[in-house]
């Protein structure tokens, strides 16, 4: 591959897109200056001015939040995986039917493998404009969100209608529902009872990795972070790894399936037969199966990249041994 070629596999930080309108709270006061970032896949976003980067999906998405301080994410679930590191500022995360069964708060590099199938929403808690990076299962990402009833309630306070369909309509840009779509039905009690609220202590253990844990653990060899033998065991149809200028040798290597390099700190060098690039924190690279490469940090200081791996594992809820 030709640099000019292996750069559109590659989406940089730089050029990333916002779409301000993508969910249904964004006219909701709190949660109404979110960017929402469509990188690799059509993630779940709900709304026609959505901007997708890469379309193919590896049999996961890739996606981003960006959010000033104060700013929160209202309360969602999802049916296959949903996986959050910090690559800019502090993040409180908290879940439960009304954000309260419990929360943890992350630091950058942080990853966060929120379990399926629970409440959960987000806000930056930090002094700057803060960044967050996703990983969605499957190539559909579960099919779209689930939204907590008075998320639904509060959005038609500020003109935002969601319909089964999956599309935002905006009152007062003068939209409505057309006629053979009903508006999205609210959860109701029976079925909200199938959200479980588990509590802190059974979820920071198994589903939350910090940063400098994982910098010791890949001193020597990429750290598994998300998979069956993982450090956050699970199945979600993709594994992560964490690694570090001293996990990897320089030898070129090429996989079966496909991988997303993205970079937290440092500046890495990506070589392959005909040519080289460099990755920087933020920009998101999808490597083709077969596709020899290596990748080292091209300067002295701190280095390390998260890597997603797609396997042949079905997208769905949690893995439970």
């Amino acid at each position: 591959m030709t640099p000019q070629q292996i750069e559109k596999h590659i989406v940089r930080y730089g050029d990333l897109k916002p779409c301000k309108t993508a969910f249904i709270d964004a006219h909701t006061p709190g949660s109404d200056q979110k960017e929402n970032f469509t990188i690799i896949g059509g993630g779940v976003s709900e709304s026609p001015d959505q901007h997708v980067h890469i379309r193919q999906t590896p049999g996961f998405n890739i996606g981003a939040a960006g959010q000033p301080p104060k700013c929160r994410n209202s309360l969602h679930s999802h049916r296959t995986a949903e996986v959050f590191f910090v690559l800019k500022g502090r993040w409180r995360f908290f879940w439960g039917r009304w954000g309260t069964a419990g929360e943890v708060v992350l630091q950058e590099g942080d990853i966060f493998n929120i379990p399926t199938g629970i409440f959960r929403g987000f806000e930056n808690i930090g002094t700057d404009y803060g960044m967050i990076m996703s990983i969605l299962g499957g190539d559909d990402a579960g099919g779209g969100v689930i939204w907590a009833p008075q998320v639904i309630e509060d959005a038609s306070e500020h003109g935002l209608v969601l319909g089964e369909n999956g599309t935002l309509y905006d009152t007062k840009k003068g939209q409505c529902l057309p006629d053979d779509v009903n508006p999205m039905p609210l959860l109701n009690e029976d079925e909200l009872k199938a959200f479980p609220e588990p509590a802190p202590a059974d979820v920071l253990p198994n589903y939350v990795a910090r940063y400098w844990d994982l910098m010791a653990l890949a001193a020597n060899q990429p750290a598994k972070v998300i998979g069956p033998n993982g450090m956050l065991k699970d199945k979600p149809g993709f594994e992560v790894d964490f690694i570090t200028r001293s996990s990897l040798g320089a030898e070129p290597h090429a996989v079966d399936h496909h991988e997303v390099l993205m970079p937290v700190h440092g500046h890495w060098k990506l070589n392959w037969a005909d040519g080289e690039t460099l990755l920087n924190p933020g920009d998101t690279c999808l490597i083709e199966p077969g596709f020899s490469h290596s990748i080292a940090p091209s300067m002295m200081g701190e280095a390390s990249l998260y890597r997603i791996t797609a396997t042949d594992d079905p997208a769905g809820s949690t893995w439970v041994q």
